[in-house]
């Protein structure tokens, strides 16, 4: 069973910047494709970024791509999403989430292991 827990999730303006972060609970981890996904209000649940286990495969969801980034860190069991350039419709609760497969994947039915989520807010 991997625990994952997120973390740096706030409230920035529009145009700016956040960092998050998620620590796994097992070096396990390592073995595991990860991803980020958020949920707005209202609604359904979208798929963000994804990284393969080592880290040299990365998936975009189309609304992030070319300002958020996706990474990891095997040794630290940890991993991150850069997030540049925010938007009020980036609002939302974001989730980190592991696959105990090989292959990544957009859809989070397929991820086995989610963290409670951060808040991110956007203000205009």
């Amino acid at each position: 069973q991997v625990q994952v827990v997120e973390s740096g999730g706030g409230l920035v303006q529009a145009g700016g910047s956040l960092r998050l972060s998620c620590v796994a609970s097992e070096g396990t981890f390592r073995d595991y494709p990860a991803g980020w996904f958020r949920r707005a209000p209202g609604k359904e649940r979208e798929f963000v970024a994804a990284i393969n286990w080592s880290g040299s495969t990365t998936q975009y969801g189309d609304s992030v791509k070319g300002r958020f980034t996706i990474s990891r860190d095997n040794a630290k069991s940890t991993m991150s999403l850069q997030m540049n350039n925010l938007r009020p419709e980036d609002t939302a609760v974001y989730y980190c989430a592991v696959r105990s497969a090989f292959h990544l994947d957009h859809n989070g039915d397929y991820y086995d292991y989610w963290g409670q989520g951060t808040q991110v807010t956007v203000s205009s």
